[in-house]
């Protein structure tokens, strides 16, 4: 049974890309913790997959559903439906996102640039929004409390040749936050970023070992991160320990934002 400082039982949370890389790992801090959890993504597979380590891991409820998340009408038909099935939702970590393509800004079409913040930028948004509108209802029902987390990176400090609607994304997507952070402060809701560094994920597929072999020096602890990492700053910013930590930016990094 889950108890302690983290304690999560009770609390929902509900994690957009849930079923792999940082997403599941955010979502197994919570459920090592006892919370329940609803994942939200379009691979069944791999969400099902999920949802047997979650609830490996000790999680008291988990369901996967598949949620679009770069629409708008999709997102508030899949609030609808967590609703039902949980009756709440306490923590929203808005992880989807996709890999930037393009090494240059004369390489990037016009097209991708659009579609790219589809799911990066107004997904991410009406994510929170629809949570936002969620946690605000409880509150006035007199359950107060709420955590929002949208998934950062370090181009919120460092330009990136080429990638410029990767990070265009996550900046808007920080600024958002803050004003979250503002707005609903006076409700007990938090908003917070967390901003991992090079994380190594199944994604990378065979380019996995050639990336952490060059970028593992250059870090201050020697290693690259994982999706294990976010295990306990998820379990933290879904549970009451984080209740006084709002519009913040928390780099998961192993120290390369402040390397000499």
């Amino acid at each position: 049974m889950a108890k302690g400082l983290f304690d999560c039982t009770g609390k929902v949370t509900m994690v957009t890309g849930g079923n792999g890389g940082i997403g599941l790992g955010f979502a197994t801090g919570v459920a090592k913790m006892g919370g329940d959890i609803a994942i939200w993504a379009r691979n069944a597979e791999k969400s099902a997959a999920a949802k047997a380590v979650l609830e490996e891991a000790g999680a008291g409820r988990v369901i996967a559903y598949q949620v679009d998340v770069s629409s708008e009408e999709a997102i508030i038909a899949g609030y609808d439906q967590l609703l039902a099935d949980f009756g709440r939702v306490d923590c929203v970590f808005a992880n989807s996102g996709a890999s930037p393509r393009y090494d240059s800004v004369f390489d990037m079409p016009t097209d991708h640039w659009y579609d790219f913040q589809k799911t990066a930028l107004h997904g991410a948004f009406f994510t929170l929004r629809e949570g936002a509108r969620h946690m605000k209802a409880r509150v006035e029902a007199g359950d107060p409390g709420g955590s929002l987390v949208a998934c950062g990176s370090l181009s919120l400090f460092q330009g990136l040749a080429g990638k410029m609607e990767y990070a265009g994304s996550k900046a808007a997507v920080a600024a958002v936050v803050r004003c979250l952070a503002i707005e609903l402060a006076p409700l007990g809701i938090r908003a917070n970023v967390v901003a991992p560094g090079l994380i190594i994920t199944p994604m990378m597929g065979a380019y996995a070992a050639q990336t952490e072999a060059h970028y593992a020096p250059l870090n201050p602890m020697k290693r690259t991160g994982y999706p294990e990492d976010f295990e306990g700053i998820g379990a933290y910013l879904a549970s009451d320990a984080s209740s006084f930590l709002t519009g913040e930016t928390i780099t998961i990094d192993g120290g390369y934002m402040v390397r000499p």
